[in-house]
Formats: C-alpha cells, structure tokens, sequence
C-alpha cells in the first residue's frame, strides 16, 4: 500500500494538517483523499491521524512515518540521476580525511562546495585526524582518500600517493616567556624541558602513535588541534614547534618570538593518497586537481612551504 500515490498523499495530508487543502492540491476529491489515508492506516494497522471537526494532526506514529516517507520520497526522485552516475562510473559514497594541519573550515567548506557542484548525486563525508590518524584512517576505516599523510611512501600496496610537499616547523614563544630573555645562541635542552610542550595529541587508534616533540622529563599539554596549540603559544603556556606559514603572521606582528633550539624538528612530507582498487571518476578528478595545483584544492596546500612540483 505504500506505492508512490499514497506517499504523496500521506505527505501532503500531514504538511496541509487538512484532507479537503490536501485534495485541492493533489487535484482529487477529499472523499477519494479521505479513502486512500483509510486504507493506508488499515495496512499498517494503526491510526496515522487525529480526526477532529476541524484539525487533523499527526498521530507519533504518523510523525515517524512522515520521516521516512520524505526520505524515501527524495530518493526515488534522485534514483534515474543516480542510476545515470554510476552507470558513468561516478563513486555513490566518498570518504575524504584531512590532516588536521592542513584543514581550515572555509578551505574545506570551499572543497565540498566544488564537489557537490561537479558530483552532485555523491555522496561526500569530511573528517579530520591528527599525525598517524590520517593513514589509520585511511587503512583501516572507511576512507577512499586521504588529505595530507605523512611520509612520500605507501604503507600499502593498495594505496596510491602523490607528493605534496614540506611543511617546516619554527620554535615559538612568547615574547614574555621566561625563555624569551635566554642569551643562549641555541637553547639548550636541560633548559627547554624546564617548560611545558604543547602537543596536539595523534588520534590513531591502530597504528604506534607519534609525540610530536617532547624531551625526557618534560611535562606534556596536549590540545585536540593546531588552533588550539597557536593559543596556547600566544598565551605564554608553554613551548614547542609550529608550522612556519601558520605561525608567520604573529610572528611578523611580535606576538611569537623565533629561538634556535638543540635538535630543531625536521621538515615533514606530507603527500595526498588513495585507494588504488575501486576509485572511480570523483577521486579521480581530486587527484588530478592536486596535481595540477588547482584553485578547488589550492587552499589546502596554504601550510605547505616547499610545495612539489606539478604538472602543468
């Protein structure tokens, strides 16, 4: 009884709360309006609406079928679209995870703006993971394609790269920290773990997780993400690394303060990766937007300093 005449039916009783505005809609008689809703609640053997002189509302039971009834509405509306996109090898569902110092909301809000405009029957879910969180994601959830791993060689022959570039790391203070006035050339370790790190912690839960920088005996804050970590930096909590092109601008302002430090941390690779097996023309056409450096995906490589090259 459920066929596509008596959803619209039902939809449109429950939205116009009235079975004669519902059949002035539908174009019918509010008897034969009447008579299918009837018939409806007959087969799920239950009451759908209150009947009064002058309302008809919604029983909870009607609520929660009116729920899925829209849903069920709007796919088999997208269904020949849909149908049409696969057939053209387009992905239905596509998994995309960004390492947390690549994400900014509006570069992400940007990207999903262009994918739903050029796949629009396709299905896009958008996370964020920290350091090893990205591959272990990648591995061993439900993700097609990665933003941002670490490294230039696959953990999997599975996976597929391609090199993004560098990020360089500066140490930063406060300009009122304690080691703002230390007339060491480099900063030496014994004096460094005298002072909190601040870390984002890595959210990897398969793969051994990594500690950004932290020396023996030093105390240890950790934050969920690299705004948070800025902050804390800014505010004089504690000390540590930073990327260059994030924290340039407040270092150019005088908010941070550049040191020279024993065992400086080396730049990271990070690269773009994938599933190599099932990729169909969306991740396709994201790869190739990120070899060719293009404007849909440019705003991700903003923290990267040393970019690889690209093709042109």
């Amino acid at each position: 009884m459920l066929d596509h005449e008596t959803i619209r039916t039902f939809i449109k009783v429950a939205e116009t709360e009235s079975f004669s505005q519902a059949a002035a809609v539908l174009h019918k008689t509010p008897a034969a309006i009447s008579y299918r809703i009837k018939t409806l609640e007959e087969h799920v053997g239950t009451q759908l609406f209150m009947r009064t002189t002058r309302t008809v509302n919604l029983t909870l039971a009607g609520k929660h079928l009116l729920e899925h009834c829209r849903q069920w509405l709007s796919w088999v509306d997208a269904m020949p679209n849909e149908l049409q996109q696969i057939n053209a090898g387009v992905e239905t569902q596509v998994n995309i995870v960004v390492n947390n110092l690549l994400y900014q909301p509006h570069v992400a809000a940007t990207f999903l703006a262009w994918l739903h405009q050029h796949f629009p029957f396709t299905q896009f879910q958008l996370s964020r993971q920290v350091y090893m969180g990205v591959w272990d994601a990648l591995l061993y959830d439900d993700f097609h394609l990665a933003i941002g791993v670490t490294g230039s060689e696959s953990l999997s022959n599975n996976i597929s790269l391609h090199t993004l570039g560098e990020i360089s790391w500066l140490f930063v203070i406060a300009p009122n920290h304690p080691l703002a006035l230390n007339e060491e050339k480099v900063i030496s370790e014994d004096r460094l773990r005298r002072y909190p790190a601040i870390n984002i912690d890595d959210t990897s839960r398969t793969l051994t997780r990594r500690v950004a920088w932290l020396l023996p005996g030093q105390k240890e804050i950790k934050v969920p993400d690299v705004s948070t970590k800025l902050e804390c930096h800014l505010k004089g909590l504690g000390i540590g690394f930073l990327p260059a092109n994030i924290c340039q601008p407040w270092i150019d302002s005088g908010q941070l303060i550049t040191r020279q430090v024993e065992r400086a941390r080396q730049p990271s690779q990070l690269s773009l990766a994938w599933k190599s097996a099932g990729s169909g023309k969306a991740i396709r056409e994201i790869v190739t937007r990120f070899q060719h450096h293009d404007e849909a995906i440019r705003g991700f490589l903003e923290n990267i300093d040393r970019p690889a090259g690209y093709i042109p």
